[in-house]
């Protein structure tokens, strides 16, 4: 499912909510004015967080989306959160379903699904869980991945965090990488309007998506963003779209000069040294991540000490802002480093128990 006109970069664009005849049609016609192969999104069900909020015209929304595919050509894609949704979507005809966040989290609902789509050649888009948990991310691949004959395509939206940062939902980039290397060839697409949350955050993660080689993104586009009845905020029109793909800098996937190759390759080299340092010194920490582990043991000491903990997460805090590093890496970094120590030091204590048991 490329798009034409973006090299061999897809485009999932369609308001958030499909809300009437008339905004459906007039939007898709706008955006396959200047991408006519792109993915026309709408949602047609609308899992709100509260009662009360505008939930979708449901079912005859499916219509509106075979209009559009009669009269655009362009393939439409709605969200299906339930066996009885996603029965509507396979008569209606629709070329691709997208499972959603809240659905993602659930194995019970993507294993309905999942059964719901077996022997089926839709295309399926599964967007990551509401939380940074990947193994729910593959675990649901994986069970649509066992039921369709089709392409599936993962869909990177973002993750909640209750700490305070620019973007509605934390991209936390490195889960690109991370879900690459158990699925090579998987498509992977961002949805950036769920990232950014804000129109004028909007160019910066598409840039940041192509860059990092995603396959396309989704974006939230609707003809009156400011009257949209859902996520107005994020949402734009097929005419700042249209903007925001063309002021997209491509990149290079390397250099091509021999100077800039030969460079490149000392400087991976210096890292490939110091990243075998960092196991070395890391081997080094842990070790005395035991010894505290046997000590506490034999003391009947409680495995964390939270003063201590903070100590350590504000002075390396400190230090890496001396040195000019990311406070969000930093906390990161010590957090995964912390939690691996009081795992060692739980095993210790665990494993003496056995014994006695």
């Amino acid at each position: 499912m490329e798009t034409s006109g973006l090299g061999n970069k897809m485009l999932v664009a369609g308001p958030c909510s499909a809300e009437s005849r008339e905004q459906v049609m007039q939007t898709a016609q706008a955006i396959a004015a200047n991408y006519p192969n792109a993915i026309f999104r709408a949602g047609v069900w609308k899992p709100r967080t509260r009662p009360g909020s505008f939930e979708g015209v449901g079912e005859e929304a499916l219509e509106w989306l075979q209009e559009v595919r009669a009269t655009t050509g362009m393939k439409v894609i709605t969200e299906a959160a339930s066996t009885k949704q996603l029965e509507s979507c396979l008569r209606a005809g629709l070329d691709a379903i997208w499972i959603g966040a809240r659905t993602t989290v659930n194995p019970f609902l993507v294993q309905e699904l999942a059964d719901a789509l077996k022997g089926t050649s839709i295309t399926v888009m599964v967007k990551n869980p509401i939380h940074p948990d990947i193994s729910l991310w593959r675990g649901a691949i994986e069970r649509i991945q066992e039921s369709v004959n089709s392409d599936i395509i993962a869909v990177h939206r973002g993750f909640h965090s209750f700490e305070t940062y620019e973007f509605r939902n934390h991209p936390r980039w490195q889960v690109h990488f991370e879900m690459k290397s158990y699925f090579p060839d998987l498509k992977m697409i961002c949805d950036i309007s769920h990232i950014a949350g804000a129109r004028p955050l909007l160019q910066s993660v598409a840039q940041e998506a192509l860059d990092l080689g995603y396959d396309g993104w989704m974006i939230e586009t609707h003809i009156h963003p400011d009257a949209a009845l859902s996520d107005a905020q994020q949402q734009i029109t097929p005419t700042r779209l249209h903007e925001l793909i063309q002021n997209l800098e491509p990149r290079l996937p390397s250099p091509i000069d021999a100077m800039s190759i030969a460079q490149l390759k000392n400087w991976r080299d210096e890292i490939d040294r110091l990243n075998d340092e960092l196991l070395v010194l890391l081997k080094e920490r842990l070790h005395y991540s035991n010894l505290i582990g046997e000590l506490k043991k034999e003391k009947n000491v409680s495995i964390f000490q939270p003063e201590r903990w903070k100590t350590i997460l504000d002075e390396m805090n400190r230090r890496g802002m001396d040195l000019n590093i990311n406070d969000g890496f930093i906390r990161n970094l010590f957090i995964q480093i912390h939690d691996e120590s009081v795992r060692i030091q739980a095993e210790i204590i665990n494993r003496e128990e056995k014994k006695v048991l």
